[in-house]
């Protein structure tokens, strides 16, 4: 049985629809991500699962229970959902352990500490229970809160751009502790981000949302490789599309070379494609007769980020192995090799 099941469910403000026939389902243990651009519904749809907004049409469900219908809605108090916030929401005149106690204040003292104390080791900070959140780092701090959302056991645990106040370095250190935390303790969650690394670090199943839709519910890999529209293949990574004109069933020209691998249906000889281009895809050859203009670079220790442009004004990325140090305004050989075509039709072409 699925523990968490989105069935054809919009939401919406009188003629306003913010989320569109949205189909998701997790099993137990398993960690959904919605990730999208701010504005996209993905937050909507999050409150909707925790019982904050009502459906115009659709179904949730959470371990079996129906809980969101347009003629019903579940209280979120009765929903058995945990949640983590942006800003960690913690009580800052309350010790750690009385903080992460303060939903399971029902127990009775020996078990209210031993599930206080399972937790604290659980998230790796035994023995911390005296302290208060001021004398904790951030880090800390989230999985505190990590540790109080967790403490009644809910069946569903949903999180909100729970890294967003913290720099991008420790956002995805962190997403990676919380997964293996959760998995640990065999929970299912849902996580909203805008930040793609966050996501990838995170989540078993990722949709990425767009005005208000799924445009592709599938694993990091699959969101990377093999990207169901142009819109999922320009929101993950860091590609640019470059146009191509389509020689044969196997073939494209396009400005950086004639590419060869599998294209899909609808490719006729002659026809406009767009081929997405990665920065791993864009090598450095000092002996290629192909050149760019460097515009831009930036140092990321192993490598440089190179801005590059080709001769008709597009700008390509490309990553070169730092002991490659070109100046802005030089021109950088380059090849191309994509292990894996990603190419869409151009559409109404006249």
């Amino acid at each position: 049985m699925s523990c968490l099941s989105v069935d054809k469910t919009s939401i919406g403000y009188d003629s306003v629809t913010v989320v569109e026939k949205i189909d998701l389902t997790l099993g137990e243990g398993e960690i959904g991500c919605l990730l999208g651009p701010s504005g996209c519904g993905k937050t909507t749809l999050l409150r909707a699962i925790a019982g904050f907004e009502p459906l115009k049409s659709g179904r949730i469900s959470i371990d079996g229970n129906s809980v969101s219908t347009p003629t019903h809605t579940t209280p979120p108090e009765h929903r058995h959902i945990g949640m983590v916030f942006q800003d960690f929401a913690l009580f800052p005149h309350l010790t750690l352990f009385d903080n992460i106690a303060f939903g399971i204040r029902h127990l009775k003292g020996g078990d209210k500490k031993r599930r206080v104390d399972e937790l604290l080791d659980l998230i790796g900070l035994s023995g911390y229970g005296s302290r208060y959140p001021h004398e904790l780092s951030g880090g800390q701090q989230q999985r505190i809160a990590l540790a109080r959302a967790l403490a009644p056991r809910p069946k569903l645990l949903l999180m909100d751009e729970p890294f967003s106040s913290m720099d991008a370095e420790l956002r995805e250190a962190l997403a990676t502790e919380v997964r293996e935390i959760l998995k640990r303790a065999n929970i299912t969650a849902v996580l909203v981000t805008h930040d793609q690394h966050e996501a990838f670090a995170m989540a078993d199943s990722i949709g990425v949302m767009s005005d208000g839709k799924i445009l592709q519910w599938d694993s990091n890999y699959n969101l990377y490789h093999e990207p169901a529209c142009e819109f999922v293949a320009d929101f993950i990574g860091q590609g640019v599309f470059v146009d191509g004109v389509v020689n044969d069933a196997m073939q494209v020209g396009t400005e950086l070379a004639t590419l060869e691998g599998e294209l899909p249906e609808g490719c006729k000889p002659g026809s406009k494609v767009r081929v997405l281009v990665r920065p791993d895809d864009i090598l450095h050859d000092d002996c290629s007769p192909r050149k760019a203009l460097i515009k831009e670079k930036v140092f990321r220790g192993a490598n440089y980020l190179y801005t590059l442009q080709l001769g008709s004004g597009i700008e390509l990325l490309s990553l070169v192995h730092s002991h490659h140090d070109h100046a802005i305004g030089e021109k950088l050989g380059i090849a191309l090799e994509i292990d894996r075509l990603v190419i869409f039709p151009v559409q109404n072409e006249s």
